[in-house]
């Protein structure tokens, strides 16, 4: 028998008298499915169990897609279509305020006021909490963005599936002690089968795993990612039949000769893009900086919401169905639902009404997520696109251009968008080209994309979302080295018995400690604070020369080239071994108190360790 299936049926028979100590002494009951995949994991290979967990983990984060779709497409068509305009303003007036301040309530007495969300929240568990996601995260973010996106506001459903989808992957990894190359593995394939069932785009998911999820991480095995992926689309696929789906048709074939429009479209995606993220950098600090309860916040934010609605009622949920007006040639449908139907149908009406819709687009989501709703950049950075491309199109089109590709500018507009914002050319390109079934347009795309995410990268190389995370070191950057170095915690590496005199100590007390000690550095304190260090190879010339024996010690003491505050990370700690080329340096605290000392070959073996560990990756 091989180790590894001696290993995987010890694993089994461990569980097994798990098994009947739970049923003997009534612990955590032991669900049947869960035997059967101890087993599988005791019998199979340790690839085969992989695809096997991704299938698994795939049709479970593809159906929590799609019960989330489903649930808020269904909230949304009674509100909206169930209901005539007199009384749509009454709903665009209450609904979003509800959903806001509903959603902070549920946060607050049911989770405990835990509302960490987001795609940073799972970067953040990949990097600095092991790939270990609360078990919380497998339904708290269902809840939450239903309500939220449901009840209108402006926000996507996509970045919560995410989320939901890495949560069911960790648990399931956690639940039959797969270790961390495995459990991250399986954290991405949930999220890319949530993304997957919410666009019906397997590589999209792939995409967004590989550029976003899995950004600073090395791994070859990518099989169950690409099998949870195509399993969360097949299912999302079977089960709504593409009536709630994201889904549009491409209607111009691509011409070379349109490049041009695309050319623009790509640097006012990206310039729409900064503004996009600037708008919710303000509204986050806003927020963040009034002194008033998470109640009063959301209802600030949803009285605000509320009143943008009113105004502006694709400004309400997601916004798919107003591109689907777009590209069908509706726009008068959707004007006559506002204020601005008391204006007349004219064309600079119409430049104006998608123009705020543009602008106020940013505002909006942003009042939404910071104010205590729950949801993502997804689709709003679609929505925003699209509306962008949208009025591109009209407006070449008032100038009196002929043969505008009005729809490829709406469709290729909201990867362009998207790829800005989230810095993710590669998903926004194929999300759109699987979603609209334009891989005709992949050129356009590619254009649009890469035009936009290169103004986003040239105001900021690192996402603004992801910034104040990736200085601080808690989640991965691309740069490998560095992502090592922060996962060691400095405090880890002190020396807690380092030699130490005191400051008043004789020779023959300093001799007393180089005779008992096996270090060749001795910490001088003066009442716990460092005041320097002698090292034993200047008093290798004096140790057996009695003239020196009524030396003062601070002949020998030396200030350190260096010191290494406890609170510093280990980026800056080898920085500053390379800068004094010394292998050793004491460690204070903020009182200048000496804590020990910190080896290079200590820092150096600490991070061999990790790259054995992670380079499996």
């Amino acid at each position: 028998m091989s180790l590894k299936k001696h290993k995987n049926l010890k694993k089994y028979l461990e569980f097994v008298e798990l098994v009947k100590k739970s049923r003997k002494y009534s612990l955590r009951k032991v669900k049947s499915y869960e035997i059967v995949i101890h087993w599988l994991n005791a019998k199979l290979s340790h690839n085969q169990f992989l695809i096997f967990s991704g299938i698994l983990v795939g049709c479970s984060a593809g159906l929590a897609g799609v019960v989330l779709k489903s649930l808020v497409h269904y909230i949304h068509f009674i509100i909206t279509s169930k209901v005539h305009f007199s009384e749509q303003i009454i709903f665009y007036g209450l609904f979003p305020f509800l959903g806001i301040v509903l959603t902070t309530l549920i946060v607050i007495y049911f989770f405990k006021g835990q509302d960490r969300k987001g795609i940073p929240a799972i970067l953040f568990e990949i990097a600095r909490n092991s790939s270990f996601v609360s078990s919380v995260k497998m339904y708290s973010q269902v809840i939450q963005s239903a309500v939220t996106v449901g009840l209108g506001g402006s926000v996507g459903l996509e970045s919560p599936i995410a989320v939901t989808g890495s949560a069911i992957g960790s648990n399931f990894a956690q639940t039959y002690q797969l270790n961390y190359k495995d459990r991250t593995l399986l954290l991405a394939s949930g999220a890319a089968a949530g993304i997957a069932a919410a666009f019906n785009a397997p590589i999209a998911g792939i995409m967004f795993a590989f550029e976003i999820l899995l950004t600073g991480v090395v791994f070859t095995d990518f099989i169950p990612l690409v099998v949870a992926a195509v399993c969360g689309s097949l299912l999302s696929r079977v089960i709504l039949k593409e009536e709630v789906l994201f889904n549009f048709r491409a209607r111009h074939d691509f011409n070379y000769h349109n490049v041009p429009y695309y050319l623009i479209l790509g640097i006012l995606c990206g310039l729409y893009a900064r503004y996009f993220i600037v708008i919710s950098q303000r509204v986050e600090h806003f927020f963040h900086s009034i002194k008033v309860s998470r109640i009063q916040k959301a209802l600030i934010g949803g009285i605000i919401l509320s009143l943008l609605c009113l105004l502006l009622p694709p400004l309400f949920g997601e916004g798919y169905e107003s591109i689907k007006s777009f590209t069908n040639g509706d726009i008068h449908h959707i004007i006559e639902h506002s204020f601005f139907d008391f204006i007349g149908y004219q064309e600079w009406v119409v430049v104006s009404f998608l123009g705020l819709v543009c602008l106020l687009k940013a505002f909006a989501t942003s009042v939404t997520l910071y104010s205590g709703g729950n949801g993502g950049n997804f689709a709003p950075s679609l929505f925003a696109g699209g509306t962008l491309g949208c009025l591109f199109a009209f407006i070449c089109s008032w100038m009196g251009i002929q043969n505008v590709p009005t729809i490829n500018l709406i469709i290729v507009g909201m990867a362009g968008v998207m790829s800005g914002v989230l810095y993710a050319p590669l998903t926004a390109t194929f999300l759109i080209a699987e979603s609209s079934s334009g891989y005709d347009l992949f050129i356009p795309l590619m254009i649009v994309c890469v035009i936009s995410f290169l103004i986003g990268k040239w105001f900021s190389p690192i996402s603004p979302d992801l910034k104040k995370l990736a200085d601080e070191g808690k989640i991965f950057t691309r740069e490998h080295d560095k992502n090592l170095l922060l996962l060691i915690n400095v405090e880890e590496l002190i020396e807690q018995h380092a030699l130490t005199l005191d400051i008043k100590a004789t020779f023959q007390d300093l001799m007393e400690v180089v005779k008992h000690g096996k270090r060749n550095i001795i910490a001088v304190l003066n009442e716990g604070e460092l005041a320097g260090v002698i090292f034993l190879d200047d008093l290798r010339p004096v140790l057996f020369n009695p003239d020196f024996r009524e030396t003062d010690i601070l002949t020998f003491m030396k200030i350190p080239v260096q010191v290494i505050s406890n609170h510093e990370n280990m980026v800056s700690v080898i920085n500053k071994f390379d800068e004094t080329s010394t292998w050793v340096l004491p460690v204070v605290d903020d009182r200048n108190q000496f804590l020990g000392f910190i080896s290079k070959s200590a820092a150096l073996n600490k991070y061999r360790q990790l790259l054995k560990e992670y380079s499996d990756l």
